[in-house]
């Protein structure tokens, strides 16, 4: 019988942290969900996945895809089943008539389009969770290891013993420099990417009512130094709208969002001669800039038994719709390494056993995760026409774009969880022919 003092703290409720729960539930592992909300809730619109994403999902547990699938909405138009999304430009009259118009979109046979709500996608998540393993009001004041355990100590003066932590707290995260700060203290801090968005969401009807067909289907409109993305979400009834900016400066307040004037809001892309009908979708939108930052280098992804997954330790932009898919990715490979540490032994492990379960992630997940953060910067260069190869030649643009994801897309996920159950099993000191107890 495993043994009955195990159990997992998971620091923060994005869809990391919940991911990792459903994971955790569906192998059976104990955990306590710790968020500083009162209740949970979604940042953001709306979340594209890929077909790495969905495996993910379905190996997580295959309820959790199917509830997805419920909830998940493609491209209206059937004939763009297996598009991303299509280019266009973000410049009057969109570059109709241009030589590569009617063949702008990139994807695959074996892609098809899923976005969905976050709020949605919060809602079926959190219904996986049994709801007694969850605390919220719980705001992590310090994590400290000691004596074969970690302690959470929270805002509100409680102290949590726990077998390990798993942090899930964002891109700002503070347990980025409890793991890092005193290796690597130049690597704490969240870069700029000098890009910031706006976003909005927009009922279907009034965005057909400009666009048209347009509308109907995920389409990134591209100009020098900006560019504009719009998908259906929720079934269809609306359009999720992001706005990019490129801004060649650091980024000059201290908070990661920053209200403007609608003014203001429309000069970030007047001089682009922009087409009005897009330009009309910010109508919709607050005039909040958004400033996107990520971590392109982390050398490390656990300390002792304090462990990072999801944005606090590969936040990364949106450009290559996969940051929420690697959180996913996180959650399966590590649900998994975990729930292998824990039914492989019947007394609580040695700090060496569970530093051997966060090596294990760490070497499978980390290479992976940190490429999609430095490519995803790499295509916002390429959406905004600044690519130092492809450069403003739209032909070039989207040949580019059609090779780019297959890397993501087509990973073998299995792969990983048979490569990091392997690896955890030779690092804690298993052997063919014979096992050590952890």
């Amino acid at each position: 019988m495993a043994n009955q003092d195990f159990n997992i703290a998971i620091a923060g409720a994005g869809i990391g942290g919940l991911a990792l729960a459903i994971g955790l539930t569906h192998l059976n592992v104990p955990f306590t969900l710790y968020e500083s909300a009162p209740a949970f809730s979604a940042v953001g619109a709306g979340v594209g996945l890929g077909p790495n994403a969905l495996r993910a999902m379905d190996l997580i547990d295959k309820r959790f895809y199917g509830m997805y699938m419920s909830i998940a909405t493609g491209n209206l138009n059937p004939e763009k089943k297996h598009t991303m999304m299509e280019a266009m430009r973000l410049e009057q009259g969109l570059g109709k008539g241009e030589s590569w118009w009617g063949n702008g979109g990139w994807g695959a046979e074996y892609f098809e389009r899923t976005s969905a709500h976050r709020k949605d996608l919060l809602d079926i998540m959190t219904s996986l969770i049994p709801s007694d393993a969850v605390r919220f009001n719980k705001t992590v004041k310090t994590i400290t290891q000691a004596n074969g355990r970690v302690t959470l100590t929270f805002a509100d003066g409680q102290i949590a013993p726990h077998t390990a932590v798993i942090c899930c707290d964002g891109v700002k995260g503070p347990s980025r420099r409890i793991v890092l700060g005193d290796k690597y203290p130049h690597l704490v801090a969240p870069v700029y990417t000098n890009r910031y968005v706006y976003r909005a969401i927009v009922p279907m009807p009034d965005a057909r009512a400009l666009l048209g067909d347009l509308a109907t289907d995920a389409k990134m409109y591209m100009a020098p130094g900006a560019n504009l993305s719009t998908y259906p979400i929720s079934a269809g009834r609306a359009t999720n709208v992001v706005a990019f900016r490129k801004h060649n400066a650091p980024w000059p307040h201290r908070e990661f969002t920053h209200t403007v004037s609608r003014e203001e809001m429309l000069d970030d892309f007047r001089h682009l001669n922009p087409d009005p009908r897009l330009m009309r979708l910010l109508d919709w939108a607050q005039p909040t800039r958004w400033a996107l930052f990520h971590h392109p280098v982390t050398p490390t992804y656990y300390n002792g038994l304090i462990c990072m997954m999801g944005d606090v330790a590969h936040a990364g932009g949106p450009h290559q719709g996969a940051g929420a898919g690697m959180c996913l990715e996180d959650a399966l490979v590590l649900s998994r390494v975990l729930g292998r540490l824990y039914h492989r032994t019947n007394t609580h492990p040695s700090p060496k056993a569970v530093e051997a379960a966060f090596q294990a992630y760490d070497e499978v997940r980390r290479p992976r995760a940190q490429k999609q953060v430095l490519t995803s910067h790499e295509c916002g260069d390429v959406y905004c026409l600044a690519d130092p190869v492809v450069g403003a030649d739209m032909q070039r643009v989207v040949a580019h774009l059609k090779g780019r994801f297959g890397w993501i897309w087509e990973h073998d996920l299995g792969g990983d969880v048979r490569e990091v159950e392997r690896r955890f099993d030779e690092l804690a000191g298993e052997r063919e022919g014979g096992s050590s107890r952890l």
